[in-house]
């Protein structure tokens, strides 16, 4: 199960730039009002999937059924990411506002209409090979499920179970990716914002009051009802829309052809996600079945971090990088650029450094109740230490993915992806027999940097430059605020426990938080100040 897709896709095409300008005077004011809505709904949804991992450790921990369950969503994931979620995200946004703009509603309700139905459609039959394959696909995925414990054809067999019954949801998706699409391309934000929280609370309802007379099916039923209810959360806006639905599949139409031409390279990108995770969960079962829950527990904790910082602001920063790369601005997009990483990499650098100080107390607090125990504490912290590694380059990633988006350049990133998760793939296969979850982990964290610093060097080489004096600035000053911050968090963590306050009891870990994050904080604000005050004031004042 991964997390909710997202509220917004990432327009990215030349069809987006001629939409931009296209744009009254006063749309860059409403485009910065729209990413700002989709932005908070998209860091609202990572709260709840924060609530939602809280819920299911309480009620899973690290069972070996949980592993079972995260390798069969893997399947319903992948179907709706290659299909909808690559229509929405590169393809369907920009050619509806062109066919709109050139030839009126009709028009555009006719690619509608048949890009709904043609994906809906497309949904149903890969969803229906899927379910036909899965005692063939499950095994494939995760080789060593159930191995170490002898549970091998128990857990083959409910994970089959499981996997044919969440592929009902990429049915639901595949029609609500393209509400999405729709809505947005019609300035409606608000409804698309909504149903990734709409989703996160259907899974937390089937952990809260399914699975404890279901167990995992309960947990699954609830990713069907989440997808459904991403779906009617959007229905009634449809209609202040003006969406006028026909049963057309004009395949062969100049829009849909478009639409379809332009799903080629964001179903690579999504493609080369998508084989990281099945990667993850691939090696992770040879590990151990706990290792697979315990690796995405990890990575969905690493993940909020990355959401509430690199995400948001990329999301909020996107409109005006668009309208600078629209109208050819370079100076203006190569200094919007620049300002966003700085901002991102102020904010991440330090979140991965107190993420990984505060790893076992975070962890403790935050899951270690009912089924979730020590044991599957200690593997999370195992994983999470090196995941968390990686949030600076993953946050980065987000910026500077946007400022090729803003150039309608999706080739580049797309190729950079591929590259590296081939690195992954061969990082993984490579550490995952000596380190087990730590090896896994810090694949990922690796990959995350060579990706980040590819898009850096090649985004620069194109914009001439990325503000580089500013930031490296900031970069020297975020790593020795960072480094103070360190050091008066370990030695308050060190003072604690000669106090007698350790993280073994749930009272002791809130107060080393506390305690150690407070400080933390005001010694990175104070040597920051100290080292670069300007950077203090770009977060304070973006």
């Amino acid at each position: 199960m991964a997390d909710a897709p997202t509220p917004s896709g990432r327009p990215n095409s030349e069809g987006f730039r001629r939409f931009i300008e296209r744009a009254p005077d006063s749309g860059g004011r409403a485009l910065l009002g729209a990413a700002s809505v989709v932005a908070a709904g998209f860091v609202l949804s990572r709260v709840l999937g924060l609530v939602r991992s809280i819920v299911i450790a309480h009620a899973f921990g690290t069972d070996p059924e949980l592993a079972a369950f995260w390798v069969a969503s893997r399947l319903p994931d992948l179907v709706f990411q290659l299909l909808a979620g690559a229509t929405l995200s590169a393809a369907f946004i920009p050619t509806f506002s062109r066919v709109m703009l050139r030839n009126g509603e009709d028009a555009a309700w006719r690619l509608a209409s048949s890009a709904l139905n043609i994906i809906a459609t497309a949904t149903l039959l890969l969803a229906g090979i899927a379910f036909v394959l899965a005692p063939f696909l499950v095994p494939l995925l995760a080789p060593g499920l159930g191995e170490a414990t002898g549970q091998q054809e128990e857990l083959r067999a409910l994970a089959v179970r499981l996997t044919r019954l969440m592929l009902i949801s990429p049915l639901f998706f595949g029609a609500s990716g393209m509400f999405t699409g729709i809505l947005n391309a019609r300035h409606h934000f608000l409804a698309p914002a909504l149903a990734p929280v709409c989703y996160n609370l259907g899974i937390i309802a089937g952990a809260v009051f399914l699975a404890g007379s279901r167990g995992v099916d309960g947990l699954a039923w609830g990713v069907v009802g989440g997808a459904a209810a991403h779906l009617l959360v959007q229905a009634p806006a449809l209609r202040s829309a003006g969406m006028r639905w026909t049963p057309s599949f004009d395949v062969f139409s100049e829009g849909v052809q478009e639409v379809l031409r332009l799903m080629g390279p964001r179903v690579l990108g999504l493609a080369a996600s998508q084989l990281n995770f099945l990667a993850a969960i691939f090696f992770a079962s040879f590990v151990s079945d706990e290792a697979i829950s315990a690796l995405n527990y990890a990575f969905l904790m690493m993940m909020m971090p990355v959401g509430v910082v690199g995400m948001a602001i990329s999301t909020a920063v996107f409109p005006t990088l668009a309208q600078h790369g629209a109208s050819q601005d370079t100076s203006a997009l190569r200094m919007a650029v620049s300002k966003s990483l700085r901002q991102i990499l102020f904010l991440a650098v330090p979140a991965s450094a107190g993420l990984i100080i505060l790893a076992t107390p975070t962890v403790r607090v935050l899951l270690e109740r009912g089924a979730f125990d020590a044991e599957s504490t200690r593997l999370v912290v195992a994983a999470l230490t090196l995941y968390a590694i990686g949030i600076a380059a993953h946050s980065g990633i987000e910026i500077l993915s946007r400022g090729f988006y803003a150039v309608a350049d999706t080739r580049t990133p797309v190729a950079i992806a591929v590259a590296a998760m081939l690195l992954n793939l061969a990082l993984s296969a490579a550490l995952v027999a000596p380190f087990g979850l730590r090896g896994l982990a810090g694949a990922a964290s690796i990959t995350a940097f060579v990706e980040f610093g590819l898009l850096l060097w090649v985004l620069s080489t194109r914009l001439g430059g990325l503000e580089r004096r500013a930031l490296t600035r900031t970069v020297g000053s975020t790593l020795a605020a960072t480094a103070a911050l360190t050091v008066i968090m370990v030695g308050a963590l060190v003072a604690l426990s000669i106090a007698g306050v350790s993280d073994a009891s749930m009272l002791g870990s809130l107060t080393r938080i506390a305690v150690a994050g407070t400080l933390g904080l005001v010694a990175f604000g104070a040597a920051g100040y100290l080292a670069n005050r300007d950077d203090l004031r770009m977060v304070a004042r973006p």
